[in-house]
């Protein structure tokens, strides 16, 4: 049995990938501790696994402002200090970080410590933390086709994006009984990521009244916070739902015939595991602009089509015109199926034991 640290938490992209990992290792005998941020989305989600063990840090992302920058580097140090005390507590064998602002203080200290460490990037463009730590890991996993060439090519391996256990496609009919939506109407949900997109809420609640025209069904996921902007429409018509969280995803993508979402990864790897069609809408201001490179590997793979945000104005009729057409949207799903089947992560497992197993004792990590 080993002992595995993993550093996830600040956004659900993070967090779940982190939860996937920690339930395959367990299935294997180990242990593991998940470091998640103290903002909602993470306790929330973590209350969902109590088989699990999550530790919250403190920590803050980056931000352009020098106000930001100070609350940054102040809560860093924080951060650190309490990775030691987790260290000299747990003693882990091996530490896996997810990206985010959780994963610098972990890796700094296991590479202090000697302890074996490795980053998983989920995105079509490797993010600022896997791009500044990948040089102290000895495993860097990347997305299959995607490079970092400034690592050397025996630390990085390809490996798709750890889902976990529940996300799966769910039978129609017992998906849609959980909200009440019929199942003989179309059923639209929009996704704005675990944070929620105000761009897409304003979307959804602007165009409400013409979708319930159509007789579509409509569950948005607005994001913690922003729940107002639902429209009140005629009784006896359409189903509108507006949920600030949604803790049943499999459930929902498995009973929605089509998705308007943004296009992170974590986003996109349910929608290939429940085979479910989107609109992707990239968020502009993304880092590196990735969501826009993710959007575009998904379309590639045949599960939908990009809708840039500067071109909103065309979504409602490319959403009437799917709904309106089951033969394309099913084509759609059954190239989402085929690229499930072809998506592997689990090889991660072994190589990570291996690692582990060369972990330093920890009387000489302790030592270091």
């Amino acid at each position: 049995m080993s002992r595995f640290l993993i550093a996830a938490g600040g956004t659900g992209g993070h967090l779940a990938p982190g939860i996937a990992l920690a339930e395959a290792l367990r299935e294997r005998g180990h242990e593991s501790l998940i470091l998640i941020s103290r903002k909602q989305v993470d306790a929330r989600l973590g209350a969902r696994y109590p088989a699990l063990r999550f530790a919250a840090m403190p920590g803050a992302g980056l931000g352009a402002s020098p106000v930001a920058l100070l609350r940054f580097v102040g809560s860093q140090v924080r951060a650190l200090a309490f990775c030691r005390e987790v260290f000299r507590r747990e003693n882990p064998h091996t530490v896996v970080g997810f990206g985010g602002f959780t994963s610098a203080p972990a890796i700094l200290v296991a590479r202090l410590r000697g302890v074996p460490c490795a980053l998983h990037e989920s995105n079509r463009v490797p993010g600022r933390a896997v791009r500044l730590l990948g040089r102290w890991a000895r495993r860097v996993y990347l997305p299959p086709g995607v490079e970092l060439p400034a690592l050397a090519p025996a630390v990085v391996r390809a490996a798709a994006m750890p889902v976990r256990r529940e996300i799966q496609r769910l039978p129609r009919a017992a998906a849609r009984a959980r909200w009440g939506f019929d199942e003989s109407r179309p059923l639209l949900a929009v996704l704005g990521g675990s944070q929620g997109a105000s761009a897409l809420n304003a979307w959804a609640s602007g165009q409400g009244a013409a979708l319930a025209a159509a007789g579509i069904q409509l569950a948005v996921v607005t994001g913690p916070g922003k729940e107002a902007g639902g429209v009140p429409l005629p009784p006896g018509g359409p189903k509108a739902v507006f949920l600030p969280f949604c803790d049943q995803m499999a459930a929902l993508l498995s009973a929605a015939d089509l998705v308007v979402s943004r296009a992170g990864a974590g986003t996109l790897a349910e929608l290939i595991r429940c085979q479910t069609p989107a609109l992707l809408v990239p968020f502009p201001q993304a880092a590196d602009n990735h969501q826009a490179a993710n959007a575009e590997h998904f379309a590639r793979l045949g599960g939908g089509e990009i809708i840039p945000q500067t071109s909103l104005a065309s979504l409602l009729p490319r959403v009437l015109q799917l709904l309106s057409d089951p033969a394309t949207l099913a084509e759609y799903g059954l190239r989402l199926a085929a690229a499930d089947a072809a998506l592997r992560w689990e090889e991660i497992i072994p190589d990570l034991e291996t690692l582990a197993a060369a972990a330093p004792s920890p009387a000489a990590a302790a030592a270091a």
